[in-house]
């Protein structure tokens, strides 16, 4: 394990929150001159979505407006100083698609904000933040988005 991160993975749902998540990576990513992976997460279907108990999240249905949130992703992670940045859409819960993108790229960090985190239905049922915490055999860092 070194202490240089090389892949920072971060992930967005297009809300001011998360793309403050992405700012705080891409100034990491800039630091260690590491390659920043932004990700988000959609629903193939309405029912795949009605099944998430979650509300911690955007609910996001297709492709077409999970790449739109990565472009405007992007866009802030190379204005925060990123200069190798690559984008990643999954189907899935945000939870499922954060940690195949960690996986895929075996990146050394995840960076998440911590919505939902202190929530009444986080605190019951989980949520993002803390899910990937548990997961994630990379380091987690969970930036303070929402207070």
């Amino acid at each position: 394990m070194s202490e240089h991160y090389s892949k920072i993975v971060v992930g967005t749902d297009g809300s001011k929150s998360s793309l403050l998540a992405v700012e705080r990576a891409a100034r990491i990513a800039a630091a260690f001159d590491a390659t920043l992976i932004i990700g988000c997460a959609y629903y193939e279907s309405k029912e795949d979505a009605s099944k998430t108990l979650r509300q911690d999240s955007v609910t996001i249905l297709g492709d077409d407006p999970a790449r739109e949130n990565l472009d405007k992703g992007a866009e802030a992670a190379r204005a925060a100083g990123a200069t190798k940045v690559e984008t990643e859409v999954r189907s899935g819960t945000p939870v499922e698609a954060l940690m195949a993108i960690v996986n895929d790229h075996q990146a050394d960090l995840l960076v998440v904000g911590n919505r939902g985190i202190n929530s009444l239905t986080g605190r019951l049922l989980g949520s993002v933040p803390a899910d990937v915490a548990r997961q994630s055999d990379c380091d987690v860092m969970i930036v303070h988005t929402v207070s």
